[in-house]
């Protein structure tokens, strides 16, 4: 029997199923690759809802301000009012310049500046005092002798209580996403901007203290004995039982 001409032969059969299969192969790599593209979107696109953002601290030149409250005879300081003293010339010193201003109201307490003035040049200070009076709205009220001067100082760049839109609005979906509210967190910021002794540990650290030589020779002897280093703090633990005269 003669061979048939007109059939290709098994070998080019293969070849050829092994050929469409390696192109069949190339489409769905190409087909898998288009689907396993990344968003190349920057993060930084996204708007950021933080309300350190929104409601920054800033360190500005401001008034600080301190109100007292002279005791009953309004001639004299009381220790407490010259530990304020003191703390606020300590402040001056660090953060201050100019002269210094005190608001005496009127009628009376007109004879605590003397008093006031020593204060503060026994703390050190020799600016030079300004002393104003001011009307006091009700008699029968104690009104404080303000003192203040110009400084370093921290604050809120922008007034708490702002409500640009309406939190219980049904006319919109703006306040329906999963967002803060505008004045979020900015009472918080003003309480610590208010509470930061020194606001300029809020622009960067401060400078490491030095180190305790002993501490670390001794830690070093130590180690090179082979001993632990760790201090040993020893806790006496009372029975409960024996509290109170039980």
């Amino acid at each position: 029997m003669r061979a048939d001409k007109t059939k290709a032969p098994s070998w080019m059969i293969v070849q050829g199923r092994a050929a469409s299969g390696g192109a069949v192969g190339m489409l769905l790599l190409v087909s898998l690759m288009g689907c396993s593209s990344t968003d190349k979107m920057p993060t930084s696109s996204i708007p950021q809802d933080d309300y350190r953002v929104r409601h920054p601290i800033l360190l500005s030149q401001d008034t600080v301000s301190i109100d007292l409250f002279p005791t009953a005879s309004q001639n004299t300081i009381d220790r407490h009012t010259a530990k304020q003293i003191f703390t606020f010339a300590q402040d001056y010193r660090t953060f201050g310049h100019g002269p210094i201003l005190v608001l005496v109201p009127t009628p009376g307490s007109a004879g605590i500046v003397p008093g006031i003035k020593a204060a503060l040049a026994a703390a050190g200070v020799t600016a030079h005092v300004d002393v104003e009076p001011y009307p006091t709205a009700n008699a029968a009220l104690s009104s404080p002798v303000r003192m203040s001067f110009t400084g370093l100082k921290a604050k809120v760049g922008d007034q708490c209580g702002q409500w640009p839109r309406d939190l219980g609005s049904g006319t919109n979906v703006d306040e329906w996403n999963n967002t803060a509210y505008y004045n979020f967190g900015c009472a918080t910021q003003s309480m610590i901007a208010a509470q930061t002794a020194d606001p300029r540990d809020l622009a960067a650290p401060r400078g490491e203290d030095p180190t305790d030589t002993l501490t670390q020779s001794r830690a070093i002897e130590k180690v090179r004995v082979g001993s632990d280093p760790t201090t040993e703090w020893k806790t006496h633990n009372s029975n409960i039982g024996s509290v109170g005269g039980n």
